[in-house]
């Protein structure tokens, strides 16, 4: 009797295990995280566009960058906004874009700071009470144009 409960309990498990790998195999990889962290709020996502291997055509650059659906964060002008992203990422080199444009030099660092009074600020492109802000992942090239990932984040003044 013992050794059928054990065998049951033997093809049980083994029927779990078979199960579970087979639901990880069928797992897509996770595009890598962007976070954005002002004060003690942060809010993190993965790519709006991108995000594994190869480069982005500029059509779906322009895509990426209209598209409406967001996170968004709230700003105190007179906070710091921290810009992390993964090791991945870093390695492809990233920039930083407001409105589109570039806001900052490429860099491989997985960490920034910036000033918050800069998203709203008409010297550095910005209109209203809100900021498009992108890290565009790029092809690894110091100064390249082309583009691997798109993060998108909307800021918003906190008056």
């Amino acid at each position: 009797m013992r050794s059928v409960v054990r065998r049951r309990r033997a093809v049980a498990a083994a029927g779990a295990v078979s199960a579970g790998l087979l639901v990880l195999s069928a797992c897509d990889k996770p595009t890598p995280l962007s976070t954005i962290t002002v004060g003690s709020s942060s809010v993190s996502s993965e790519a709006t566009c991108g995000g594994e291997d190869g480069v982005l055509k500029q059509a779906e650059l322009a895509k990426c960058l209209a598209d409406k659906d967001i996170k968004s964060i709230t700003v105190d002008p007179d906070e710091t906004v921290r810009f992390g992203v993964d090791p991945d990422v870093a390695d492809q080199r990233w920039t930083i874009l407001m409105n589109g444009q570039p806001l900052t030099e490429d860099s491989s660092k997985t960490y920034r700071t910036i000033p918050g009074s800069v998203f709203f600020n008409a010297q550095y492109g910005a209109q209203g009470d809100s900021t498009l802000v992108t890290i565009k992942a790029g092809d690894g090239k110091k100064d390249s144009q082309a583009a691997t990932g798109l993060w998108s984040f909307k800021l918003k003044k906190d008056d």
